[in-house]
């Protein structure tokens, strides 16, 4: 069966309303599951235990009597990091080891400065005191995942990780379990969905309450992070995996064909976009997208992925796909180009950036080392990976000598008598030495 994936060229005069069209994602507003995560919450906050017990027993299948139950003790973490084949133990170790060593350089210092009238000013990093991390359960199982949401939060200082990942009808993946153990999380539970996210939001008897959550889920477990943040941070609200790869014509045309299909197999709603000035090019990508697809394991999410989402887009030149790409403010990007170097300053807008035909982004999902939890759906634009920074605080440090004192006040007297605030205007002036 022939793949319908778009062909386009920037050069045609209906080019913009065919990509406006590719990259419109179709997340309408769902009222009753809003609703329910709204009720879910709601009970979870009122009822703690009970609620959580209630829920999880319903939609995991289980008959736990106690949420004591559902904890996973880390003597199971420990076996489970021991049971695994010594191959994945090894391949585990290794990612954790990689992304620990990217985030040692993230890290934020405190710092302080002296003004020219003695002050003290600067600023004090501290991290967070605890943090929930979220990972998919059931028929999903996403130990990578759990490396890349704990590992930072270690990295930046927080002493207690709490993890919860659903297991219906009992049933947990060893993978993730032993990723826990080597991520070093303190605790872990078996409950998922907008009651997991409740519980770590809120806190109850026995689930701590965090300041932070993060990790992805399902539209349950979105809607519920939207609705809890304000009470705790989140990491972001991620949309369908995107790449966008940008091509002069030197990489394996079956490479290319292969790094579209990686994100299109997450889901129908996945993008993969190709850009590239080599008509010819783009003509041998597409032909090998006919070749390969059939091999595929998830040959059908990936054709509707690319069907409904994908594109296969001629550029005038380099300088333009960069523009373009910035546009787009893809997740993922690409740069599969023979020199990549001088094109990096002119992206302002990706994910994570991935420079020349071998680095191909899966390197990046496991175990390169920068963090995997990106930015989609155009939110590049103004916002970055998961990292270090997202786990420490920033508190403003001023201390003021006497004579700076006296020198600042008058300062903030005026400014506040000129908007009003004749407290704030009387505060000042007690420290102006007249």
């Amino acid at each position: 069966m022939t793949i319908r994936i778009r062909l386009l060229d920037t050069r045609t005069a209906d080019f913009t309303p065919q990509l406006e069209n590719i990259l419109s994602w179709n997340d309408e507003f769902d009222q009753d599951i809003h609703q329910t995560v709204v009720e879910i919450l709601s009970r979870v906050r009122r009822d703690g235990d009970t609620a959580v017990l209630e829920y999880t027993n319903r939609f995991d299948q289980l008959e736990a009597t106690s949420l004591a139950e559902l904890e996973i003790p880390k003597e199971q973490l420990q076996q489970a990091l021991k049971a695994i084949p010594q191959p994945r133990r090894h391949a585990l170790e290794t990612s954790a080891a990689r992304i620990r060593a990217y985030a040692e350089h993230q890290k934020l210092e405190s710092w302080r400065y002296r003004d020219e009238l003695g002050n003290l000013l600067g600023q004090q990093v501290t991290p967070m005191d605890r943090v929930g991390l979220y990972v998919p359960g059931g028929k999903a199982a996403y130990p990578s995942s759990v490396l890349m949401n704990a590992i930072p939060a270690r990295v930046a200082g927080v002493p207690e990780l709490i993890m919860t990942v659903p297991a219906p009808a009992g049933d947990i993946n060893d993978l993730v379990l032993a990723a826990a153990a080597i991520a070093e999380v303190d605790r872990v539970f078996r409950i998922g969905g907008a009651q997991a996210i409740g519980a770590l939001a809120y806190g109850t008897e026995t689930i701590p309450r965090v300041d932070k959550i993060v990790g992805p889920g399902n539209i349950f477990v979105a809607t519920a992070k939207k609705l809890v943040f304000g009470q705790v941070g989140i990491d972001m609200i991620a949309g369908p995996s995107e790449i966008l790869i940008i091509a002069d014509g030197i990489t394996d045309p079956d490479w290319i064909a292969m790094d579209l299909f990686s994100q299109a197999e997450h889901d129908e709603n996945a993008q993969s976009i190709l850009l590239s000035p080599n008509q010819d090019y783009l003509a041998r990508v597409a032909s090998s997208i006919e070749k390969l697809l059939p091999s595929m394991d998830r040959s059908e999410v990936i054709r509707t992925s690319l069907e409904n989402r994908g594109a296969l887009i001629q550029v005038c030149d380099l300088d333009e796909a960069c523009e373009l790409a910035n546009r787009i403010a893809p997740e993922h990007l690409e740069l599969s180009v023979a020199d990549p170097e001088p094109l990096l300053p002119k992206i302002r807008h990706a994910g994570a950036i991935f420079l020349g035909s071998y680095t191909a982004e899966v390197l990046g999902d496991y175990c390169a080392g920068p963090n995997h939890v990106l930015p989609t759906s155009g939110t590049a634009r103004f916002s970055s990976p998961l990292g270090v920074y997202d786990f420490q605080k920033r508190s403003t440090i001023s201390y003021c000598s006497p004579a700076g004192a006296s020198a600042l006040a008058e300062t903030a007297e005026t400014l506040a008598l000129g908007e009003g605030l004749s407290a704030h205007a009387r505060s000042a002036a007690y420290r102006i030495k007249r």
